[in-house]
């Protein structure tokens, strides 16, 4: 860990996602307003009163970036266990087996890496009602491609060391070997993948509540607040700079701290 702590940049990203995990674990103790309460007759700057100003119907901003926060890493955590899941499933078996098994299910892994996975959510968004729930698991259901894939290159690398070949010897069952003995050692780049999934879940998130696809009002979300300020760029233009600027700062600290721990785990990169 010495080597994470040297990464200025990592460290910074920790500091953030803390605080951000902090605001949305706390969100409804700290936030000043009820994220949904009309609080001023119009639209109001930033100010002592309202430190990230008012909306357009006269929200306070703060409270409702706070409760954004709640949503937006709710979405990105669960859609990543998601993803994380299946690629597991999916790269362990693959990797594992081999032979005819492993040609099936890289070839469908193909398959869904050949859709664009935002048109393809889109696609299912539309088909589906629009809710937070449905935004996580359709989320988690087009991103695992990757993890499996990882997943894969590791299992096909561990299966061949010498503590797996001990384990066969003593008789242990092929799903012992996977979950038990391989899986331990193939956890780093994991971890990685998540972290970086973390923030490409959080964007994606963001993305479908702008066009009106993801969590919908009055609960507030980063990406559904600057779906709203639009409008009001020009005569207010802190309703959308302050949830862009969240965005923009959770999904760096988790690239950070992504590149922070993919260094700790290849030292030699």
């Amino acid at each position: 860990m010495n080597q994470f702590k040297k990464n200025k940049f990592a460290i910074f990203g920790l500091v953030v996602l803390g605080l951000f995990i902090f605001l949305a674990v706390f969100a409804n103790v700290i936030s000043p307003y009820n994220p949904e309460s009309i609080v001023e007759s119009e639209t109001q700057p930033p100010s002592l009163k309202h430190w990230f100003g008012t909306d357009e119907i006269g929200r306070d901003i703060l409270s409702r970036v706070f409760y954004g926060s709640r949503i937006s890493l709710t979405v990105g955590f669960v859609a990543v266990v998601i993803a994380i899941i299946i690629g597991i499933v999916f790269g362990a078996l693959s990797g594992y087996f081999g032979g005819f098994l492993d040609t099936v299910l890289m070839r469908f892994v193909d398959v869904m890496l050949a859709f664009p996975s935002i048109f393809l959510i889109l696609t299912i968004q539309i088909m589906l009602s629009p809710n937070i729930y449905n935004v996580m698991i359709v989320i988690g259901l087009t991103s695992w491609m990757g993890v499996a894939r990882l997943v894969r290159g590791e299992f096909l690398t561990q299966k061949e060391r010498q503590y797996v070949e001990a384990a066969h010897a003593i008789g242990a069952s092929n799903l012992r070997i996977i979950f038990r003995h391989i899986l331990p050692n193939a956890i780093a780049p994991i971890v990685v993948a998540a972290t970086l999934g973390m923030a490409g879940a959080i964007l994606t998130e963001s993305a479908l509540s702008f066009l009106g696809l993801g969590v919908q009002p009055p609960t507030p979300s980063w990406g559904n607040m600057l779906m709203d300020a639009q409008a009001y760029m020009r005569d207010a233009p802190w309703i959308a700079i302050f949830p862009g600027l969240f965005i923009l700062l959770s999904v760096l600290s988790l690239y950070f701290v992504g590149e922070g721990l993919r260094q700790v785990f290849n030292p030699k990169e």
